[in-house]
């Protein structure tokens, strides 16, 4: 059956975006995850992968061409599939659509399971929005709305927490507030129901929520009755009471929510155990807050006296070396850590090339430079500024591997790997060969202070051709760092260390730094970042040429 895929929302003030160019003509075999697009938005190009296996049967616009948001972006469907009513009905033009089905009408909230309505269409309804490149769901950090207040156009309605940031989110629909698809602390695909915002005398609520749960957006389908009853048996063995409300999916699993089970893993309680109050016996935060085990299961949790060492008895209640363990649900970002680390570590044919820095001089002209500096400038900073100058004479390692071209950048937008309690990320600084050491300074210091706050927006942390990541804080000695791609390179920067050196022929101390370049072999050989390294290299020991 063919699919819509709508403009989603790239940015937190995106209204619409531009097709800078598609990477994929109609006709043309489609997989989940390929580059179908870039689109344009108001801050940023961005890469817009299919989420769908099929053919790309309609585009809304061509190369240039404007869509607003959630407005038809293409069709993904079968070959020679009919999609003249999904081109009608979910087309780019900023029409009022007539699919909205009046409360009475009773056709759509009868339609069997697996069909319904289609929700994309629904003037009234909210999907989630791709808020970054590579968000694939968000959770809801805060709803600054409930079911029943009144939105208008612009207002906040929730914050969103993506893999990289937590991002407030605009209404830019009127009405009044009729359905949340998720709670705050719940996780919520993209292009999924998030929400509902209209006349509740004209919007077939019923409707549209269950047509977007027979397509598994805004909750589970009840389970089987053949598996429900299926788990009556293993309740009763059990030292807990059988839960009337207790619901199992087809496949044997406890329905309950993210929340719910990441509080039920902090509390150390057995989801199983608990009844849940949520459509179909869902369990849901509430119900993990006011569970309290019975007499019984506290019995049960002591161990067995069988199998004991001789010498301790069953009554004595003491248990020497027991294990235990936390699972902690992954967060966004630690999933997008995972995800683009592991493709660029086994995707680009990574090789190193480390460099000892003579840092005498440096430690000298720092000292000299906070002296009249509005902003107090680090070692990280010499080394960025460093790195920018010498970026401009060697463009190759300002690089990326484009698959069937190598993309030269003449720009210089350096990332700085940032550590945040998730994980971490990359802002950037932009330009970063034309601006001066205190500028330098002020701009790593407000951008690190917003990362850590998830404060950055799309565009702070995007675009960047070459990343340092500083583990010189932290006394580490020497280390590697796997290239943020689509970045050629990538710089570990390990601490400044008072050891023996050679000068003069004499033996004397001296501050040493380690630098060790990551390359992706594809783009730049060992003589190239040898280079590269030598000229950075020589910047650092002698800071004044970065001055000229």
């Amino acid at each position: 059956m063919a699919e819509v895929i709508l403009m989603p929302r790239l940015s937190d003030t995106m209204t619409e975006g531009v097709i800078a160019a598609w990477h994929k003509k109609v006709g043309e075999s489609v997989k989940k995850g390929e580059l179908l697009a870039e689109v344009e938005t108001d801050k940023a190009t961005m890469d817009l992968e299919s989420y769908k296996d099929g053919t790309l049967l309609y585009t809304g616009t061509d190369k240039g061409g404007k869509i607003q948001v959630n407005d038809l972006l293409a069709i993904i469907g079968a070959p020679g599939e009919d999609i003249s009513s999904l081109v009608k009905g979910g087309g780019a033009a900023p029409a009022p659509r007539s699919s909205t089905v009046p409360a009475a009408a009773p056709a759509p909230a009868a339609a069997p399971a697996g069909g319904g309505i289609d929700v994309s269409k629904q003037e009234e309804v909210i999907l989630m929005p791709r808020l970054s490149d590579t968000m694939t769901e968000g959770v809801i950090a805060d709803w600054h709305k409930k079911v029943g207040d009144t939105v208008k156009k612009g207002d906040i309605l929730a914050d969103i927490e993506t893999d990289k940031a937590t991002m407030e989110l605009e209404s830019y629909k009127e009405g009044k507030l009729l359905f949340i698809g998720a709670q705050k602390g719940e996780k919520i695909a993209v292009n999924d129901l998030l929400a509902v915002i209209g006349d509740e005398k004209k919007v077939n609520l019923d409707a549209i929520v269950a047509s977007s749960k027979n397509k598994g957006v805004a909750g589970p389908v009840a389970a089987p009755a053949a598996a429900q009853g299926a788990a009556a048996p293993v309740a009763a063995q059990g030292s807990e009471p059988d839960h009337a409300g207790l619901s199992v999916s087809a496949d044997g699993r406890i329905k309950a929510s993210p929340l719910a089970r990441k509080l039920a893993a902090e509390k150390g309680i057995d989801i199983s155990k608990v009844a849940g109050s949520g459509d179909n016996g869902r369990i849901v935060k509430k119900d993990v807050d006011s569970y309290t085990p019975s007499k019984a299961a506290a019995t049960a949790a002591q161990p067995a006296s069988a199998g004991k060492p001789a010498g301790i008895s069953a009554g004595q209640g003491v248990v020497q070396g027991q294990e235990s363990f936390e699972e902690v649900p992954v967060s966004q970002m630690r999933k997008a850590i995972s995800r683009r680390l592991s493709e660029s570590k086994f995707t680009a044919p990574h090789f190193y090339v480390t460099m000892s820095i003579d840092m005498d001089s440096a430690v000298q002209a720092r000292a000299k430079l906070n002296e009249t500096s509005p902003v107090k400038i680090s070692f990280n900073d010499l080394v960025l500024k460093a790195v920018a100058i010498a970026l401009r004479q060697h463009p190759a390692v300002n690089s990326s591997w484009r698959g069937e071209t190598i993309r030269v950048n003449h720009h210089v937008h350096i990332g700085v790997a940032v550590a945040i309690e998730d994980g971490l990320i990359v802002p950037v600084v932009r330009f970063a060969d034309t601006k001066s050491l205190s500028q330098i300074a002020g701009e790593v210091k407000d951008l690190a202070g917003r990362a850590k706050s998830k404060k950055l927006q799309p565009a702070e942390y995007e675009g960047s051709t070459f990343t340092i990541s500083n583990m010189g804080m932290f006394g580490v000695e020497e280390f590697t760092a796997i290239i943020n791609a689509p970045n050629a390179c990538i710089l570990a920067v390990s601490a400044i260390q008072q050891v023996p050196v050679v000068k003069n022929g004499a033996i004397v101390p001296g501050n040493v730094m380690k630098l060790t370049l990551s390359c992706d072999h594809r783009v730049v050989d060992g003589a190239t970042g040898s280079a590269f390294l030598q000229t950075v290299k020589s910047f650092l020991e002698e800071p004044l040429r970065m001055m000229i």
